[in-house]
């Protein structure tokens, strides 16, 4: 099956969450050899984009499994936007990976989805699965951002305003603005990881683009004095953007996934 078509087909979906918490996740998995791989989208990100297609073809080639998902309020998946945080697309991205992987898998986080990785990857040693980690690839990873790239660079203003008025639309370079809620704030607090020692109990890859305005390169050098010095490796990418979308990107990504898997 080709790229495009892989892309085309409906994808399943898995339930979430009960009563009024209940949502549908969209997943798409393609069937093939461990390691398999398991990518993580970024902040209002979805599934579909060039890493994560580039990652699902390049799983095609190589005999490869491969799973991709949207959090809840993003792409196919259902939900709002509005109502996710950091522990809802956690609970997600943690019942994907046990209900759908089998086996090492080596996970790709983007942005968020750097984030969203480290935090699965200190679930899956609190307890363990099926499915275990072989390694992590994080690009651009932004742990804590709600509070250290967001909330502690807001105005007084538009913190008075997430406050008192429970959200505020943030305008974006990508697209239309989009809602940063007083509950995505706040919860994110609870999820901290920057604050001591971050333990993954596996081989970790971090690319990071110098000229990345939404993630800036100082917070890449701080997450990696935050892991075990063995076996952990930061590129830095110098002309590198935050999406890190050009065909050189990618294939510094592939390169890391196959170094690693």
């Amino acid at each position: 099956m080709n790229q495009a078509a892989q892309s085309a087909d409906p994808p399943a979906f898995i339930t979430v969450g009960t009563g009024d918490l209940s949502r549908q996740i969209a997943v798409r998995a393609r069937r093939g050899a461990a390691p398999g791989l398991f990518w993580l989208g970024g902040f209002n990100s979805d599934m579909t984009g060039t890493k994560a297609l580039a990652l699902d073809a390049w799983a095609a080639e190589h005999g490869r499994a491969c799973v991709r998902f949207d959090y809840s309020g993003h792409g196919e998946s259902g939900g709002r936007f509005a109502d996710g945080t950091i522990g809802r697309w956690l609970e997600e991205s943690v019942a994907v990976f046990r209900e759908v992987c089998r086996g090492p898998q080596v996970v790709i986080g983007s942005s968020m989805g750097g984030w969203m990785a480290l935090l699965l990857a200190r679930e899956l040693l609190n307890q363990p699965g099926e499915a275990a980690l072989a390694g992590l690839v994080l690009i651009a990873p932004a742990p804590d951002f709600t509070e250290e790239l967001m909330w502690k660079g807001f105005s007084k203003e538009i913190r008075t305003e997430i406050e008192t008025k429970g959200v505020w639309m943030r305008p974006s370079e990508y697209g239309e603005p989009y809602p940063i809620t007083r509950a995505l704030i706040e919860d994110g607090r609870n999820h901290l990881l920057l604050g001591g020692a971050i333990n993954v109990g596996c081989p970790v890859r971090i690319l990071q683009g110098a000229r990345d305005p939404d993630v800036p390169w100082q917070h890449a050098f701080a997450l990696t004095h935050r892991l075990p010095a063995d076996d952990v490796v930061l590129t830095m990418i110098q002309d590198g953007d935050h999406r890190l979308s050009r065909p050189q990107d990618i294939a510094r990504m592939l390169a890391a996934v196959g170094e690693i898997g």
